[in-house]
């Protein structure tokens, strides 16, 4: 089947050679991670200020449409704790219609990043950034637990940064419920501590879901229990998937939505991506990045019509999958189908699940998403990475994952190209000078055989990528100039590449070489540089015998031309 823009899910890769053993992996695979992603998906909805059933819709929808049209053969989409912080912001302040819109726009934005093949560039994202703000929004994460983890019944807000929310917390610290702190510790206590070897067989998550449901619901028939649950808060989750319809879409609140619309798209790509990464180190397998954000697109503006939230790829749940046999996206269109299944069957029975043990599920997701290890290893970083790491986890926790993306790339650029213009340089050297060191211009050396020192004799060496943040570094070549030196050797054999601001700054010291008839010899040009001076038209300016390969060449034509003045003027 061929697909228009070079649209070819790896589903379709997969059916030539798939076996009934294949099928049986998959769909054991499918049936765990379906169990797992249970507990998860309703804690992050619940985590996010939106209903667990829209955890549970996101999950089954995404789920199913990521595996489907998606790139890599083993991810698991769905909701993820990277967007509990952002969605919960957006529902304070735009309401539930605002965050389906959004995720729709977001979805638009994901889909054409894909179709214009710009996947493989969210490699260039640096690793501390992306550290910094995992770890930030962990911690949010954390701190957005504390209310259902003692109980406090009041709504306390956004809990989009720390400050907000122990500032919102504080004044309910006396509503705190004893039975809910009991139920929250032993949950996460359990959790935490479930052997590895039964872990296998039922997870972690779903043994406390199921047992603590049990034990209140069992004490809860003869003691009273002030514990907030599924059935308590929401009503419960309806047995059936809604049917779908557009949002109500505000044009006025539209600009205001475009800012975190591209958050959800960058972190939904960097989630997905970095997702689908680690996915082919465990399967030695290679994903199609363009084609996992087409889907991921897909699965964003498909989703919020059955009133879904923003998704991605899930790496504990894709770790999951792997380990537990799945092959191919066969196993992720089966997790969705079984979460479907659960969804129809048991939905009168989550009324029953204590807002506690989700809670509960949320903390050891925050503890397992944060990269802590990194603060210990900062003092082992370059001063830039440290920098870019911290400020983008501060700025997360204290303002929110929004400004902490924008503000740390731009610090990521500005140090990268700090850094980048380091490693470049420009030499100046009157040939006196310049020829007691040897060619290789690190090596002091003998002056070369023949050859005669010429005070007229101006060589410059250039090394590096001379782009704009480091072509003022040419500008020096202009204030030797004032010495009008009779040739100027521009030396090229280290230069990397030019950008438009060093092609403009090196017409401008061929127009300044003209007016004070000064021969400019070009010496060592590589393919990039010289194929941007040709297309910027400065090439035609050398005369073809004053463009060559190395140095050596260069200081025998400049004696040439040194050579021809000498003749006319001794003729006269």
């Amino acid at each position: 089947m061929a697909f228009p823009f070079k649209f070819r899910p790896k589903l379709f890769d997969c059916f030539r050679n798939y076996s009934v053993a294949t099928l049986r992996s998959d769909v054991s695979a499918g049936v765990t991670v379906g169990i797992i992603a249970l507990p998860m998906a309703m804690a992050f909805a619940i985590g996010s200020n939106v209903t667990p059933a829209a955890g549970i819709i996101t999950a089954v929808i995404a789920g199913f449409l990521t595996s489907f049209f998606g790139g890599s053969k083993v991810s698991i989409g769905g909701p993820t704790g990277a967007f509990v912080a952002i969605v919960a912001g957006i529902v304070a302040s735009y309401g539930l219609p605002g965050l389906l819109i959004c995720t729709m726009m977001a979805g638009v934005m994901l889909f054409l990043m894909g179709l214009a093949r710009v996947g493989g560039l969210i490699r260039y994202i640096p690793a501390p950034l992306i550290r910094g703000f995992t770890t930030g929004i962990a911690v949010i994460i954390l701190t957005g637990q504390i209310k259902d983890f003692l109980g406090i019944k009041e709504d306390i807000g956004n809990a989009s940064n720390i400050i907000a929310t122990f500032d919102a917390l504080l004044p309910h610290l006396k509503d705190i419920s004893l039975p809910t702190v009991i139920v929250a510790t032993v949950s996460l206590l359990g959790i935490y501590m479930w052997p590895k070897r039964l872990a296998r067989i039922i997870p972690g998550s779903i043994a406390m879901l199921l047992l603590i449901t049990g034990a209140t619901v069992s004490l809860g028939m003869f003691m009273e229990l002030d514990i907030a649950t599924i059935g308590s808060k929401f009503g419960g989750i309806p047995g059936e998937l809604p049917y779908p319809r557009l949002p109500h879409f505000n044009l006025e609140v539209f600009q205001e939505l475009l800012t975190p619309a591209v958050t959800i798209a960058m972190l939904g790509a960097i989630e997905s991506l970095l997702c689908a990464t680690a996915a082919d180190g465990m399967i030695d397998d290679e994903h199609d990045p363009d084609q996992e954000l087409m889907a991921q697109g897909i699965a964003n503006f498909v989703t919020p019509l059955f009133g879904g939230i923003p998704t991605t790829g899930a790496i504990a749940r894709t770790a999951a999958n792997i380990r537990s046999g799945g092959k191919t996206p066969i196993a992720g269109i089966v997790h969705a189908l079984v979460l479907l299944l659960i969804m129809l069957v048991a939905a009168p029975l989550a009324k029953f699940i204590p807002l506690s043990v989700l809670s509960a599920v949320l903390i050891m997701v925050g503890i397992n998403m944060g990269d802590w290890r990194e603060f210990v290893r900062l003092s082992r970083y370059p001063r830039s990475d440290a920098t870019v790491f911290l400020v983008t986890f501060l700025l997360t926790i204290i303002f929110g994952l929004t400004q902490a993306v924008m503000v740390g790339m731009f610090i990521a650029c500005v140090l990268f190209i700090k850094r980048m213009s380091d490693q470049s340089s420009v030499g100046i050297h009157p040939m006196q000078q310049y020829l007691t060191r040897s060619f290789s211009d690190t090596q002091p050396g003998a002056l070369p055989q023949g050859r005669t020192p010429q005070d007229d004799v101006l060589v410059v060496r250039i090394s590096g990528a001379m782009f704009f943040g480091a072509a003022n570094k040419l500008k020096n070549i202009l204030l030797y100039l004032k010495h009008e030196p009779k040739v100027l050797i521009i030396k090229m054999t280290n230069l990397i590449s030019l950008d438009a601001t060093a092609i403009l700054t090196l017409d401008e010291i061929i127009y300044k070489c003209q007016k004070k008839d000064i021969v400019i010899i070009f010496v060592g040009l590589d393919n990039q540089p010289r194929a941007s001076l040709s297309r910027a038209g400065l090439l035609n300016d050398i005369p073809k015998e004053n463009i060559l390969d190395n140095l050596e060449q260069g200081l025998d034509r400049a004696d040439e031309i040194l050579k021809e003045e000498q003749t006319p003027a001794q003729a006269g």
